[in-house]
């Protein structure tokens, strides 16, 4: 069976390591916040909650690298992320990972396969 696709945004919206764009997930009747980020030239996409403790990544909306643009950062714990895989790779988040949304880059644009 084919998923369904839902934009999230243009593919030009998002820079290798740049800021992110968020969206919201509809699961089981609820809202729940992601975000999509550019990193090497893929675009991944992940929940947007910690996996140290259940708060949102970005210190402000789409702001969700630290500062040289190597890993993804929780505002609140200073957790370190891979931008590739969500895995931790520093901080609180000990043995953790983000929890990856399945999208795709195709026709210039982001998106979300449901």
């Amino acid at each position: 069976m084919a998923r369904r696709r839902r934009l999230i945004c243009p593919s030009d919206a998002l820079r290798d390591g740049g800021d992110g764009v968020r969206f919201q997930l509809l699961r089981g009747g609820a809202c729940e916040e992601a975000f999509v980020i550019r990193f090497d030239g893929r675009v991944h996409a992940f929940v947007n909650r910690c996996a140290h403790v259940p708060t949102e990544l970005d210190w402000l909306p789409g702001r969700f690298f630290e500062a040289d643009g190597r890993f993804l950062i929780c505002a609140t714990h200073g957790a370190l992320y891979d931008p590739a895989t969500g895995e931790c790779r520093g901080g609180p988040c000990h043995g953790g990972r983000l929890e990856a949304v399945p999208v795709r880059e195709r026709d210039g644009a982001v998106w979300l396969l449901e």
